[in-house]
């Protein structure tokens, strides 16, 4: 997810990837450090409910639905994530988007 979408998130703790130390990390152990410290995990990989087990993690997962994953694309969808932070539940999937 493009850096500058976190600053949009207003009233939400974010962190990337990067900003983690984590970009060396397989998706399985990825998803592992994020359950360990953040409520929801945000992104835009439709496949990853199809490669991953996410019935076993404590978190939400919030997957972005948008023609690119550059910052035009996914600003549109903020409004509507935003609503969607508000009532989602741990172990949950959600699409956001088209």
């Amino acid at each position: 997810m493009p850096r500058p979408l976190g600053s949009l998130l207003i009233g939400h703790d974010v962190g990337t990837v990067t900003q983690m130390g984590w970009t060396s990390l397989g998706n399985g152990e990825l998803l592992r450090q994020a359950a360990s410290t953040f409520d929801v995990l945000l992104t835009a990989d439709q496949n990853l409910e199809f490669q991953q087990n996410l019935a076993k993690l404590p978190m939400a997962v919030v997957v972005l639905v948008a023609p690119g994953n550059r910052l035009e694309s996914l600003e549109p969808l903020v409004p509507a994530l935003l609503e969607t932070l508000k009532a989602l539940k741990p172990k949950t999937l959600v699409r956001v988007g088209a």
